[in-house]
């Protein structure tokens, strides 16, 4: 979740070097789930002018999503550049979209509002409820909302609400089992970015 004292040592240099160094642990793990994103991405954005951002976004929420289950870590050498190259390519789209019809201003506006809402809100949630969130959480939010939002704020709200209500229920099922206890720690991320999925994949059955 957060840039932890205990994080594995990764090796300083490009940019990335230490996305691989972040990678490299988990490399069976991650590149499975990556080929499965990239196809869930493909589908689920149209494919339209937006899918090389849901594709991007994909690629990376694998990555995080393998990572912060494992270590409960979203490390900033992956977070940062998705969070920096997402909007440029809905930017992107939305000139494409102008040009040629398709969705535009309209929806990069939104995804605009939705990227500080979700942001400001984790932000908020880091604040007021320490422990609940990490910063890592609060990074990611951002490009979370503008990719959902892009779709609308129906997709945008789905998206809030399912991280919480599928992460309540999975906690739930391990104090049950036993697998967890009270102040066992689970990372939240994975279910930040399974919300996006839920959202995405409701929109597009939808249309």
């Amino acid at each position: 979740m957060t840039e932890s004292e205990t994080r594995p040592a990764i090796p300083a240099g490009s940019l990335s070097t230490r996305i691989l160094g972040e990678v490299r642990p988990f490399a069976r793990s991650t590149l499975a789930t990556a080929a499965l994103a990239v196809v869930w991405a493909v589908w689920a954005s149209g494919p339209s002018w937006a899918t090389p951002a849901v594709v991007v976004l994909a690629v990376a929420g694998a990555a995080l999503g393998v990572i912060d289950a494992r270590t409960h870590r979203l490390p900033n050498a992956i977070v940062y550049p998705t969070t920096a190259v997402v909007p440029v390519l809905l930017a992107l789209a939305a000139v494409a979209g102008a040009v040629t019809g398709g969705p535009s201003w309209e929806a990069l506006w939104r995804a605009t509002l939705g990227f500080a809402a979700h942001a400001g809100f984790y932000l908020l949630m880091w604040l007021v409820f320490k422990g609940g969130v990490g910063l890592g959480d609060v990074k990611l939010a951002g490009v979370l909302g503008a990719v959902t939002a892009w779709w609308g704020w129906d997709a945008f709200l789905v998206a809030a609400v399912a991280p919480y209500v599928v992460g309540g229920v999975v906690a739930v099922a391990l104090l049950l089992f036993r697998l967890a206890g009270r102040k066992s720690y689970i990372p939240f991320g994975p279910f930040m970015l399974l919300g996006v999925v839920v959202a995405l994949t409701w929109e597009r059955l939808a249309s």
